[in-house]
């Protein structure tokens, strides 16, 4: 088997975002759904960033976010996802390197530029994203790199990008290559409309193997069953996979095994300023406490700790060490 390098390899989308403090009244007028993301194109992405107002430019992407949270927290990760060589693109490579990823895969020099998201932050800290995809798409097999997957402990994946067949295919490949190098796999839902659109491949993946380890929210999760009902969602989910980490927002979150299932509380955040990226940074601290072989509970207080800090500012990337954060609690990174 190849030796182990990383912690976790994320695959996922790499997106610039591009934030704004909206009223409520702001989601009315364009009739938006507060909470949720949306696709736009090329024409809708001007139009919308022309009435934003005062914005501000982070690197992003779900996935993005979780490899450069477990950096923060010291592990080792690598990142799989397609910019443009473009201003923005360059400007991606440059943030995820610099968090110390390992991210090589090759940028696109034609066709679609890099994409990004328009984040509206509401006064309560919730965020509806529009986003434009890009060069996103044009991700594919021949991106994968078959010694980073046998690499890494855990190859994780974000619901988003099983819109693009090319990406699909990527990321079942990376799997089987996972697999075979008895390595473990992982999925996030990402977005109930997610969920709505790909419930059977989705469940389908969980049932034949190819999921070890699913990450979801209560929402994402009654999605998968249609169920209104959370314990039954629960009921579910714990025969279809080994393992599932449920975030609850101000209840915790809970590791849903098929032996045990244990909840953990929330940190208590007095000073709420942004949502946007509190369940990758949860993936974060979950993925590296699996591959550090914490057990599950300590795996959710970690996850839990991660997304708390990341809620305290505009943006989905951590500010400030969570190594030391974690550290400060009585981790051991």
């Amino acid at each position: 088997m190849t030796r182990r390098s990383y912690d976790a390899l994320c695959i996922g989308n790499a997106i610039c975002d591009v934030f704004a403090h909206v009223e409520e009244d702001f989601l009315v007028q364009e009739e938006l759904i507060k909470g949720s993301m949306r696709l736009i194109d090329t024409e809708e992405a001007v139009r919308l960033y022309d009435k934003m107002g005062q914005t501000t430019r982070i690197s992003g992407g779900s996935a993005g976010n979780t490899a450069a949270g477990i950096a923060a927290l010291g592990g080792q990760t690598a990142y799989f996802g397609k910019v443009h060589d473009d201003e923005l693109g360059t400007a991606y490579r440059h943030d995820m390197r610099g968090t110390g990823v390992h991210f090589d895969t090759p940028a696109l020099v034609e066709g679609p530029p890099t994409a990004r998201s328009m984040i509206l932050i509401t006064p309560d800290g919730e965020r509806t994203m529009n986003t434009y995809l890009g060069a996103c798409v044009e991700l594919s097999e021949a991106d994968i790199e078959p010694e980073t997957v046998a690499a890494s402990a855990i190859t994780y994946m974000e619901g988003y990008l099983w819109d693009p067949p090319a990406a699909k295919k990527a990321f079942l490949k990376a799997a089987e290559i996972a697999h075979a190098n008895h390595r473990k796999v992982s999925l996030t839902l990402s977005d109930s409309f997610c969920v709505d659109r790909y419930r059977g491949e989705f469940l389908q993946m969980m049932r034949d193997g190819t999921i070890d380890v699913l990450f979801a929210n209560e929402h994402e999760l009654k999605a998968l069953y249609e169920t209104a009902d959370l314990d039954t969602a629960i009921t579910s989910v714990r025969e279809d996979c080994p393992l599932t980490a449920l975030t609850l927002g101000e209840k915790g979150a809970m590791a849903i095994a098929r032996e045990k299932t244990v909840q953990v509380g929330a940190e208590k955040i007095d000073d709420v300023v942004d949502l946007t990226g509190a369940g990758d940074l949860f993936a974060a601290g979950f993925l590296l406490g699996l591959s550090r072989d914490y057990d599950h509970r300590m795996s959710a207080e970690l996850g839990c700790l991660c997304a708390a800090e990341v809620i305290r500012h505009v943006g989905a990337r951590p500010d400030r060490s969570l190594r030391q954060v974690a550290e400060q609690q009585g981790f051991a990174i």
